[in-house]
């Protein structure tokens, strides 16, 4: 089936929906049981989409957790209260104290809290790295390396990293990757046909696309499936019903959303480009930017979201370019049907494997569902409003 024609039929089996369109919003906490032997036979398929505890899931779980499988190519796909619970959850089932880390230097700024604070108070090492490394990442790797993350493309500057030759590198010393995948929501990149072990999605993102629900997923290969499925519930992670329902049904729609968000997208990238005040544009479809030619080989397409930076800008004229927009809304996350702006004076500050080549602000952009030429209409205020303050 064609990528459109999967978003629809993604986890819709009939012992999910019956005889509805969509899976129904099966809420529980205790599943009961008449006899003995259905207990234990509940217990034995506990990890298999089988009803036995609310926090294994429901129908409605089930449902969304096989689309996401169906979708991406995992074997199995774990449920958390958000993204970052995703990216939490999936190192700490594979890390443990005394372990190396290998993290991309543009990883989302939460992620590298994660790992100067929590897994170093664990005793886990963090070593970040160029993100366009690619194979040269063996030059990193320490008897104690357990796992490599990807992000790609980085959520603020865009790198598109090599996965494949990293990968290649990992499984070739028998380590895990782990790649947020977020960016490329389930359709425009397929990491485990790149050699990816685990991917991650923050589902509150393009997967849900109304900017009203946190869920976040992993989907594993078959080997590492069962750890993530055990160390996962271990921790606690679960979902609600409803929140997953939300996501189930966002699928259906993520296709065309996504069109729209692209070509939108370019249309006011370009527009930037064209802009005197603007030194360049991160976005992973311009020749220029870091990787593209790894963009090319591995995604079937862009997103909404993209970056540019300034020739030069101080905190006020950036304060005032950002305020008093009329469809650019200041605010984090983003995959939702509107338009959102941030911006970050200084890129370097957040990294330390890498040196950042520009000295002036980066806007980050998330092209919504709008009409581009309003949002260039809005921007062309913005400029203006830049360049007396």
């Amino acid at each position: 089936m064609k990528r459109d024609t999967r978003l629809i039929h993604a986890g819709r089996n009939k012992k999910w929906t019956g005889s509805a369109v969509n899976p129904p919003v099966v809420r529980a906490s205790t599943i009961v049981f008449d006899t003995m032997s259905e207990l234990k036979e509940a217990t034995r398929q506990r990890g298999n989409r089988v009803p036995f505890y609310g926090r294994r899931g429901t129908q409605t779980h089930f449902a969304f957790q096989e689309a996401m499988c169906e979708l991406e190519g995992g074997a199995g796909c774990a449920l958390y209260p958000c993204g970052a619970a995703a990216v939490s959850g999936a190192l700490l089932a594979f890390l443990k104290q005394g372990d190396h880390l290998l993290m991309v230097d543009n990883a989302y700024e939460p992620t590298r809290g994660l790992c100067d604070k929590l897994l170093a108070g664990l005793g886990i090492e963090t070593t970040y790295y160029d993100p366009m490394v690619g194979a040269g990442i063996v030059d990193l790797i320490k008897p104690n390396t357990r796992v490599i993350f990807l992000e790609s493309p980085g959520s603020l500057t865009m790198e598109v990293q090599d996965i494949p030759a990293i990968c290649q590198v990992a499984q070739a010393h028998n380590i895990i990757t782990i790649l947020d995948n977020t960016w490329a929501s389930p359709i425009l990149c397929q990491p485990f046909a790149l050699g990816v072990d685990i991917s991650i999605q923050a589902a509150t993102k393009y997967i849900v696309g109304h900017s009203d629900v946190m869920l976040g997923t992993a989907s594993a290969t078959a080997k590492h499936w069962p750890q993530l499925r055990e160390h996962s519930y271990l921790m606690g992670y679960c979902a609600s019903a409803d929140d997953v329902y939300a996501a189930s049904r966002g699928l259906r729609t993520l296709g065309v959303r996504l069109k729209q968000h692209e070509q939108s997208a370019l249309k006011v990238a370009h527009w930037l480009a064209a802009r005197p005040e603007v030194a360049t544009i991160r976005h992973p479809a311009f020749s220029d930017n870091p990787g593209q030619p790894f963009f090319k080989r591995d995604f079937t397409g862009s997103n909404g979201l993209f970056s540019f930076v300034l020739k030069k800008g101080t905190a006020e004229q950036v304060q005032a370019f950002i305020e008093g927009m009329q469809h650019f809304k200041m605010g984090f996350s983003w995959g939702g049907y509107e338009s959102l702006i941030t911006a970050t004076m200084n890129v370097q500050a957040l990294r330390t494997a890498t040196s950042w080549p520009y000295s002036g602000p980066l806007i980050r952009l998330h092209i919504g569902l709008e009409d581009p030429e309003d949002l260039i209409a809005d921007l062309e205020q913005a400029f203006s409003r830049f360049a007396i303050a």
